[in-house]
Order: C-alpha cells, then sequence, then structure tokens
C-alpha cells in the first residue's frame, strides 16, 4: 500500500468563502469591464479573453479599461467608469 504525505500545514485563518459573483445565463445584458495594467501583453491578454468568454456568454459585452502605469492604484476616473458601466471585471497583469 502506498500512503501520501500532504505537505500543507493546517490554516490559522478561517476559509471564507468567496462571495462576489455574476450570474451568466438568464438572458440579461452583461457587460464585463477588461482592466489592463499597462504592462506590455495585458490588453492582448484580455482580448483573447474576451473572444473566448463571447463564445460561451451569447451577448456579453465589454468595456475596455487600462491604467498605463502598472505602479499606481487605477483612477477615480477607472473606478467610476467600471462601477457605472459593468456587473463584472477581470483584471491582467502582463509582462
Amino acid at each position: 500500500m502506498i500512503e501520501y504525505h500532504d505537505p500543507q500545514a493546517n490554516s490559522s485563518v478561517a476559509v471564507t468563502p468567496y462571495q462576489l459573483g455574476v450570474s451568466l445565463a438568464g438572458g440579461r445584458p452583461l457587460t464585463v469591464g477588461l482592466l489592463a495594467n499597462g504592462f506590455p501583453d495585458s490588453e492582448n491578454f484580455l482580448n483573447l479573453v474576451a473572444e473566448a468568454l463571447a463564445v460561451e456568454v451569447p451577448g456579453i459585452s465589454f468595456a475596455r479599461y487600462n491604467k498605463g502605469n502598472a505602479s499606481i492604484p487605477a483612477s477615480a476616473e477607472i473606478l467610476s467608469g467600471i462601477a457605472s458601466q459593468c456587473q463584472a471585471v477581470i483584471t491582467a497583469y502582463g509582462h
């Protein structure tokens, strides 16, 4: 008989299920924000994610944002646009 040892230690932090989400079913319009951080290819990667999602979720639309500089937080203008136009957001950190 083979026994396997799990090297993971027990966590001292309780597991908290992630509660945020958006339904992809139901026929309601869905706009997903795509937030690139400004690194090369972060926008290209998000474009490929959008293409794949569009195949799986008919009628989905996308709003594209780019921080332009990975070392700074997203501006209030970008965050406001995401909050007002999108039901979900995907961020990307390209290199």
